[in-house]
């Protein structure tokens, strides 16, 4: 082992070691300066196989970094994508939150698939030819790096910040629905918090799909059947604390979800 992958692998350990722990670590662009991007993907995929080794499932995959404002405000041109694992399925389950550090929710479509897609050159008509069907969706995320200070590589170790996520009960065909047109509005206790549609993730939510299939080549990996892909955020990740609830509330005919945190 050369000196960078002892890095990678003691990086990789620390984060398993906080989610593990629910304790956040420093920043890894602290910690470890000279890792990039493509270093900050093996450390999330050296957690993706801890996590297989102790029994997890890989269910799907979620896209972040999806919003120019996001995308600006980390300095980046491009999004990120994170695994996600059968234990962060919180489909009518309450969330609980001391299991968790500082965690946000967004509202998402999420697509399911019926067949492979794969890189390098995945189109949007690929990908709606491999959906089988589209969800309403919430994501929650949290970061084992303290207090969110988090940039590009540091996100990308941490496995995209993924934390949980809640699927709706419809389940909707892509005839039935024009992805660019969804709208859709996130509550807090009853109260609106904010707003956004399927034109805010790069233009079309299949547009977000069809780039991770792309990304995901470069690391040898596919979009396989029956996964579940979170297209990413149609607005700002909004805070949560315990007793705290959120809907996402969706046009027809995707309809709503939500989740509560105790």
């Amino acid at each position: 082992m050369n000196g960078k992958e002892k890095t990678i692998a003691d990086i990789a350990d620390k984060l398993d070691a906080a989610l593990t722990l629910i304790s956040p670590v420093d920043p890894v662009t602290v910690a470890a300066p000279e890792l990039d991007i493509d270093d900050a993907y093996a450390v999330q995929l050296a957690n993706v196989g801890k996590a297989l080794s102790r029994g997890l499932k890989i269910t799907g995959k979620k896209i972040g970094l999806t919003s120019l404002a996001m995308q600006h405000m980390l300095g980046v041109g491009e999004p990120d994508y994170g695994h996600l694992f059968d234990n962060m399925d919180v489909s009518d389950i309450p969330v609980e939150i001391n299991k968790l550090l500082l965690p946000k929710v967004e509202g998402e479509i999420a697509f399911v698939l019926k067949k492979e897609i794969s890189g390098p050159n995945a189109t949007v008509e690929d990908v709606l030819a491999a959906t089988d069907y589209v969800q309403p969706s919430i994501e929650i995320v949290d970061s084992r790096i303290c207090d969110w200070k988090i940039k590009l590589i540091d996100t990308v170790a941490d496995n995209a910040s993924s934390c949980r996520y809640a699927l709706g009960d419809r389940k909707i065909s892509l005839s039935d629905v024009n992805l660019t047109e969804v709208q859709m509005s996130l509550y807090k206790n009853g109260e609106k918090i904010n707003e956004g549609s399927g034109a805010d993730v790069l233009g079309d939510p299949a547009m977000c799909v069809a780039w991770l299939a792309n990304k995901l080549w470069q690391y040898g990996v596919t979009l396989k059947a029956g996964e579940v892909i979170l297209s990413g955020a149609l607005t700002a990740a909004v805070p949560a604390e315990k007793g705290d609830c959120f809907e996402a509330r969706f046009s027809e005919p995707l309809g709503n979800v939500s989740v509560k945190f105790i």
